[in-house]
């Protein structure tokens, strides 16, 4: 580790030595942690959130990162098969979409392609947090689309009396596919010691039609596929992850430390004998200290360093490495409640190291650093209130081809009301300002994941976003209504875009990173409506929707999911829970140039959980997906031409905790 990981370190064992911790952090369930360093409840929130807790990630598909959060209104996949999915936040996706752990970025390089796959898996949170739109001023321009925070409690926050834990295994059809993870957290004393791990492996996924899709073999010229049942050759997943944390709980906060380690093997659905294998180590450290410093109460610390390797191998041969390693820290001063006025001042940085060696080594060396103040102040005076944040931070990308330093402000501010009992009505407005990444500026060389010939642009300019959201929550009695509107404008929007011409080489099409000028907008919806209820039995209907349009002066941008809308049935008896669900994703045909449209879908799903025992801490469950065994393709794959989603299975689990 460097100085600046051993100072860091330094830094939280002096505070741990400091006598006067405690636990602070109050089991608030509304509060949304990514959203601000104080306290902000999701039905406060000017802007739109999704939550998913531990029961509900305790159900979840045995995915990736953007297939378990696929289907949140507003939310897609980037699915490049089981092994790597990212996240797709109204329509975009790669760098305008920020992955963070515990508030910090993976130090991976997902985000430069999506047959890479994110460095921590959904089973590993306790909790994950979605936030759509430029909506975490705190986080700089890299969340200019939105933010995931995979958040874990490796470093637990909370004394603990004895050994607590949970564990949970499942298996499922149409892939072979077996999980296992567990954690555990034991306390001795003011120490809390925790013990975590995962294990995932599949095999190649069923799917009731043929791979390639009709509209492609069309455009190829070939035969029109069979429409019989196969597997998707070469998407089986491999899947090791385990940690280890400690932490120092006393009458003032707490800190710690943990490190973990993520050992993956996935197959590329692409290409027949191309695999992945990814490895990271990954070291974090986390505190909170109440103080009294001027106009400031509460002092939160949080960094992460990584090393992180991902080889491609073309049989049993490397053909490229990608290398990132670096750090990322925040300190953020927190002032106290002063008659609705809550607010935090902030600093981040960061210096990530990234490399590629061999055949597909496209992007160069570069080195990449950043350094960020920030402020986001917030008035609420129960029927009305106002907030805003200002942030300022420099960016500089290093690499054999250029140097190039951006300087980025952003800001926003927002208003909301509470005209009546159970109505929160909320308006914000944004200018966010994103450097490009070292792929947008400095690549040059063949894909063949995406199947392009990439061409960046050393002289690319800032990329500035001004948006407006428009938010409605509504809860009361049986309803509950969360809809949300927003239009985005986009000043030197950096889009890839074909030139016509091929390269000669690799016979892929030659695309260039250029900028314009862009228009999203659209909206998403969530209501329920609970029907029946008797004691601990109910019955409710849930329903979601979502849209999202875009547009460029070089015309209609690729891969923008078409509209969806979903429908639900929940029934709840108290010791067993059921839910019925179909959903209707349309088709697009709105397509960009070289890109084909794609058919719409309608999925039958289905789920069962129970406590059916005297001991309520035993879970059994079950679910069927795509009952209907339907053809479906996701149109924001680079993929979805030759790899359907996954057609007919079924999954069983059990989880305990203790």
């Amino acid at each position: 580790m460097t100085k600046t990981h051993l100072l860091a370190a330094s830094g939280i064992a002096a505070l741990m030595a400091t006598p006067a911790w405690a636990d602070v952090t109050k089991e608030v369930s509304e509060v949304v942690v990514t959203a601000a360093p104080y306290v902000v409840s999701m039905d406060s929130s000017t802007t739109s959130v999704e939550v998913l807790k531990r029961d509900d990630l305790d159900t979840a598909p045995a995915a990736g990162l953007g297939d378990v959060l696929s289907g949140l209104p507003g939310v897609r996949s980037t699915f490049f098969g089981p092994g790597a999915s990212r996240p797709v936040i109204r329509g975009l996706a790669g760098p305008r979409v920020l992955v963070l752990t515990n508030g910090v970025g993976m130090i991976d390089a997902s985000a430069l392609s999506p047959d890479h796959q994110v460095a921590t898996d959904p089973q590993e949170a306790e909790r994950i947090e979605v936030l759509r739109g430029p909506s975490a001023l705190a986080y700089g321009g890299s969340a200019i689309g939105g933010i995931v925070n995979i958040i874990d409690d490796r470093i637990p926050h909370q004394v603990v009396d004895g050994v607590h834990g949970r564990m949970l295994v499942s298996g499922s059809s149409g892939d072979d596919g077996k999980m296992a993870s567990a954690a555990f957290k034991a306390g001795v004393g003011n120490w809390v010691l925790s013990l975590d791990g995962l294990r995932r492996t599949s095999e190649d996924y069923t799917v009731p039609v043929a791979q390639m899709s009709r509209r492609l073999a069309a455009e190829e010229g070939l035969p029109e596929p069979s429409l019989s049942e196969t597997k998707v050759a070469n998407s089986a997943v491999e899947l090791t992850a385990y940690g280890a944390g400690v932490s120092y709980v006393g009458s003032q906060g707490f800190g710690g430390l943990s490190i973990k380690k993520t050992d993956t093997t996935y197959g590329i659905a692409a290409e027949e004998d191309v695999t992945i294998g990814l490895k990271q180590t990954r070291v974090d450290g986390q505190g909170e200290l109440n103080l009294d410093l001027g106009p400031f109460d509460k002092i939160k610390f949080s960094a992460g360093w990584a090393d992180y390797k991902h080889t491609e191998f073309e049989g049993d041969e490397v053909g490229t490495t990608f290398l990132s390693d670096g750090w990322e820290g925040r300190l953020e001063l927190v002032q106290p409640d002063r008659g609705g006025w809550q607010g935090a001042v902030g600093v981040q940085a960061l210096q990530r190291n990234f490399d590629a060696i061999g055949e597909e080594a496209l992007i160069p060396k570069t080195k990449i650093t950043e350094q960020g103040i920030f402020t986001l102040q917030r008035l609420d005076k129960d029927k009305w209130g106002v907030e805003g944040g200002l942030r300022l931070d420099q960016r500089k990308l290093d690499s054999e081809i250029a140097e190039r330093k951006f300087t980025n402000i952003s800001a926003s501010i927002g208003a909301f009301l509470r005209p009546a009992e159970g109505w929160f009505l909320g308006l914000s407005g944004s200018r966010t300002s994103r450097a490009p990444t070292e792929e947008e500026l400095f690549s040059e060389g063949a894909h063949p994941a995406t199947q392009q010939f990439e061409v960046g642009d050393a002289d690319l300019n800032e990329e500035i976003s001004y948006s407006l959201d428009a938010t409605v929550h509504y809860a009361d009695g049986p309803w509950s209504i969360d809809l949300h509107a927003f239009a985005v404008k986009y000043d030197g929007f950096v889009d890839l875009r074909a030139t016509g011409a091929v390269d000669a080489d690799s016979g892929f099409r030659i695309y260039h990173f250029v900028q314009t000028d862009a228009k999203f907008y659209g909206g998403e919806m969530e209501a329920s409506y609970r029907l029946w209820q008797d004691g601990d039995r109910s019955f409710t209907l849930e329903g979601s929707a979502d849209y999202v349009r875009g547009e460029t002066d070089l015309g209609v941008p690729a891969r923008i999911p078409p509209w969806s809308v979903t429908g639900r049935a929940v029934f709840d008896a108290g010791w067993w829970t059921g839910k019925l669900e179909l959903r209707r994703v349309a088709e697009q045909d709105r397509v960009a140039e070289f890109e084909l449209p794609t058919d719409s879908y309608m999925m039958l799903n289905a789920s069962l959980s129970a406590t059916p025992f005297a001991d309520k801490n035993l879970k059994l469950f079950a679910e069927a997906r795509n009952i209907n065994d339907t053809e479906a393709r996701e149109h924001a794959s680079f993929l979805k031409e030759l790899a359907p989603l996954p057609g007919r299975s079924f999954r069983v689990g059990a989880g305990y905790k203790f």
